[in-house]
């Protein structure tokens, strides 16, 4: 009789200890995917101001062209960037980051060399809009790299890790901008 009690209660435990262990695998899975959906946004936000600024960047250079010569490779990267924006991934985001930056460091460069351009309408109702834009793209990226990070330490942690590669899940990727142009670039005039 002891025996048959005895029996229940490690049936009943084995029981608990897998239905534990089926809602916390379930978690950990619904886990991923929140963080993975919420990277996917947040990406898409960075999209949106990164497409915004080449937007403004395109029109800045149209209202500083009668000022400075800018080569035509110059008009055609910033081109081929609005166009791939909207589908770049973490990587390609940080390079366009990077070039765009250096394009309006020389729009800035260019601005200080000609003070009445700095007053153009134009030029003036844009250069806010585009700083505004970088601090929108810093705080997106932040929180993208918060996430990314979460994402990445599931990733490495048990248990997490078996269902991460049960699924065939694979790290993100962090967005490397750079914080400002270390050197002012020279324009030739």
């Amino acid at each position: 009789m002891s025996g048959d009690i005895l029996g229940w209660i490690v049936l009943g435990v084995a029981i608990l200890a897998i239905v534990f262990l089926i809602f916390r695998s379930i978690g950990i899975y619904n886990r991923f995917y929140t963080l993975n959906n919420s990277s996917e946004a947040t990406l898409g936000q960075i999209r949106v101001a990164m497409k915004k600024r080449l937007d403004m960047i395109d029109q800045l250079l149209g209202a500083v062209r009668s000022y400075a010569k800018f080569e035509q490779e110059t008009f055609t990267k910033v081109a081929a960037m609005r166009a791939g924006v909207s589908t770049a991934g973490p990587g390609d985001l940080s390079k366009m980051e990077a070039e765009s930056r250096s394009i309006f460091g020389r729009l800035l460069a260019v601005a200080e060399n000609y003070p009445e351009l700095k007053t153009a309408g134009t030029v003036a109702s844009l250069m806010g809009p585009v700083k505004s834009l970088e601090e929108e793209i810093g705080r997106q990226r932040y929180t993208y790299n918060n996430i990314t990070q979460e994402f990445n330490t599931m990733m490495d942690t048990i248990p997490s890790k078996f269902i991460g590669n049960l699924i065939n899940l694979r790290k993100l990727e962090y967005l490397q901008f750079e914080e400002a142009i270390a050197t002012p670039p020279k324009i030739e005039l």
